[in-house]
């Protein structure tokens, strides 16, 4: 059966509430039917056709075998000639890896080992302190300024403290930045990379929300950015046409960190979806019409969340995100402790992801998903200001 069309204008408005509590996934069934989830970053939007189509296709010729080949990384190269005038996608100095953060364990496996550290800047997505944590790696925070936004001094202290005493240590640079949605820009990347070479650190970007970048912002590959040679990029095709669920993702090492991406060991790329790689494959190469909708949509969510908590919920403090699904709020005013998420599922059954499991800069903070539809971004605020009365 042929995938029916599906409106690529506005793609978050295509399923009401009824249709999405029909899904099976995380976000649906986590909580009771009564809750309105906004937590994990699962979009609510149907699939872009080209991907339907090519899942469709494939389980009808039975092609549902082990991942292989180059076609995820030509299509990724396609994609980010196309979108970011970036042409280092280099299909011979990728590996395809079951999905980004996989994906860093393995590159970091490469490049530090047990007791060594890896530097994060807080707050940042929770795996990476779970997943450092369970490959016995230290992790010392650098944390971000007021604005959101890389501090230099933080970084230049963090680097001196993992490496001390000459040991090897690592970057997780999160580009674009979750839960905060800031854009690093090309001369903030490049102090980075200036920062890491001074200190002998090597640099991997998880750059998974790179195709989420929102307009007035421009998002600057990392491996783009003079002096990265060594330094290597995970990215997928999950968050930007909503595959989380279909895994799959691709590794990037700069020039002079190819030899060691060819260490990943063979068995690895036995990990990924080949559905995944073929429907992540089809969403670079035939998907931009619906990203663009998705884009869209994002924006004006982004502005709509804004507008309802000046309204609702004044003591909120919110920066609209650049890029990402994902704003970042700031409750403390609110006087609801550490954990405001935890009431506002109690009280108002909306549930939001908290802020403490984001490390320093967490606390009295709540991370809220807003790739849906405006009307389900409404009754959330609506929902969350009477759980304060």
């Amino acid at each position: 059966m042929v995938p029916m069309p599906v409106d690529m204008t506005e793609p978050l408005r295509r399923l009401s509430l009824d249709e999405l509590r029909l899904r099976t996934s995380a976000k649906w069934r986590t909580h009771p039917p009564d809750v309105l989830p906004l937590w994990v970053a699962e979009m609510d939007a149907p699939l872009a056709e080209p991907v339907a189509r090519a899942l469709t296709e494939a389980v009808a010729r039975g092609d549902t075998g082990y991942a292989s080949g180059t076609a995820y990384a030509e299509a990724l190269d396609a994609f980010a000639r196309e979108r970011w005038g970036w042409d280092g996608v280099v299909a011979a100095h990728t590996a395809i890896v079951p999905d980004v953060m996989q994906g860093v364990v393995e590159v970091l496996r490469l490049i530090t080992g047990p007791g060594d550290t890896v530097v994060v800047n807080s707050p940042v997505y929770p795996p990476f302190y779970g997943f450092m944590e369970h490959m016995d790696r230290r992790v010392v925070e650098a944390p971000l300024d007021d604005g959101h936004r890389i501090d230099p001094a933080a970084l230049e202290e963090a680097f001196a403290r993992a490496t001390a005493g000459g040991r090897r240590a690592a970057y997780l640079l999160c580009s674009p930045h979750n839960p905060t949605g800031t854009v690093h820009t090309a001369q903030e990347l490049a102090t980075v990379a200036e920062l890491a070479a001074a200190h002998g650190l090597r640099v991997v970007a998880d750059e998974i929300h790179a195709p989420l970048v929102l307009p007035g912002a421009e998002f600057v590959p990392y491996l783009s950015v003079p002096g990265t040679g060594s330094a290597f990029s995970v990215m997928s095709a999950s968050k930007g046409w909503h595959l989380a669920g279909v895994k799959a993702a691709l590794a990037v090492a700069g020039p002079e960190a190819a030899a060691d991406l060819e260490r990943i060991p063979y068995i690895v790329s036995h990990g990924p979806s080949h559905l995944g790689v073929v429907g992540h494959a089809a969403a670079l190469r035939h998907g931009g019409d619906w990203l663009d909708g998705v884009l869209r949509g994002l924006d004006e969510n982004r502005r709509l969340l804004a507008d309802l908590l000046a309204h609702h919920l004044p003591g909120v403090r919110y920066a609209p995100p650049e890029a990402t699904c994902l704003a970042w709020l700031d409750c403390r005013a609110l006087g609801l402790g550490d954990d405001p998420a935890a009431v506002f599922l109690a009280r108002g059954r909306v549930a939001l992801t908290g802020g403490l499991p984001f490390g320093s800069g967490g606390a009295g903070h709540v991370r809220l998903n807003f790739g849906t539809s405006p009307e389900i971004v409404t009754e959330a605020v609506h929902r969350m200001a009477k759980a304060l009365g």
